[in-house]
């Protein structure tokens, strides 16, 4: 852990305890992924931080040689299915990205689903995908994904560009993907919209997600089958500070239901660079 802490997570542990996963760096830049233990009461007094990591790179050559950062996780019965970020560097491009599974089993220690991806760039989807969210609903089980549409280059060096698309699955690990778009560009100059974060609430569901033209904010949006979205990005009233650790940008949403309140843990300036921080909704649907 010698710096960031990315792409926090939230699992229920027991009463108001919660286990929060995040993604580090070691000195040569490669991420893993720890977690933290914290009373959801009492979020600033950290409880216990795990000694070693969840999730660490993968084998030299393999998708997740530069790094493992957790995205994602869906209980089923007495499986836990982890959900994360693999990606190592590129060379006409920095890096590229894919989706891998990590699974625990009676509450066990993690375990890899398979040395490759789960997700990958496909004939239809050319250059990468990355982070999800992934929620088990009924018997079928749904993602929604970033997606890589294109690089670019912009003042000398490549861009990327990504949005978020939809796919669906019969057990969590197989993914039917057909190129439905959940929330696309509102604009030329949007090229990064990430991070997914889906609730199914009573009336509909909502998403929340991060977006970035000239810095990242967090976006809103809403459904009423959970494929096809209407952006309302005003409505979220979530906005940078006026200083401080999350003044410059606001990214990588997690939002969590718990006794009555809606949680929203999520990353500041440096994409994680200065650490993670919890919100809390006022009135909660």
């Amino acid at each position: 852990m010698h710096s960031h802490a990315a792409v926090p997570i939230a699992e229920h542990v027991s009463g108001d305890l919660f286990r929060i996963y995040f993604s580090s760096r070691n000195e040569e830049n490669q991420s893993f992924t720890g977690h933290l233990l914290v009373d959801i009461k009492r979020p600033q007094e950290i409880l216990e931080l795990s000694d070693r990591p969840v999730l660490g790179p993968g084998a030299l050559g393999e998708f997740d040689d530069s790094g493992a950062m957790a995205t994602w996780i869906t209980h089923r019965g007495d499986k836990r299915f982890l959900y994360y970020i693999g990606w190592n560097l590129g060379v006409t491009v920095p890096f590229r990205n894919s989706i891998g599974l990590s699974m625990s089993s009676h509450g066990g220690e993690y375990k890899r689903y398979a040395a490759g991806p789960i997700v990958d760039r496909s004939m239809t989807e050319p250059h990468f995908v990355a982070s999800c969210c992934v929620l088990a609903d009924g018997d079928k089980w749904r993602m929604w994904y970033l997606s890589c549409t294109d690089w670019r280059i912009r003042n000398g060096n490549p861009e990327h560009r990504y949005h978020i698309k939809y796919a669906e699955s019969d057990d969590g690990i197989s993914w039917r993907r057909d190129g439905t778009v959940a929330i696309d560009y509102s604009n030329d100059s949007e090229y990064a919209i990430s991070r997914p974060s889906v609730i199914r609430d009573w009336d509909c569901w909502r998403m929340w997600f991060s977006h970035r033209g000239a810095a990242y904010r967090i976006g809103y949006a809403e459904s009423a089958d959970g494929v096809h979205w209407k952006r309302l990005d005003d409505d979220c009233q979530m906005d940078v500070s006026e200083s401080g650790w999350d003044s410059e940008m606001i990214e990588y949403p997690f939002v969590f239901d718990h006794n009555g309140f809606r949680y929203m843990l999520y990353n500041g300036n440096g994409y994680g660079k200065t650490g993670f921080g919890l919100a809390v909704l006022e009135d909660c649907p």
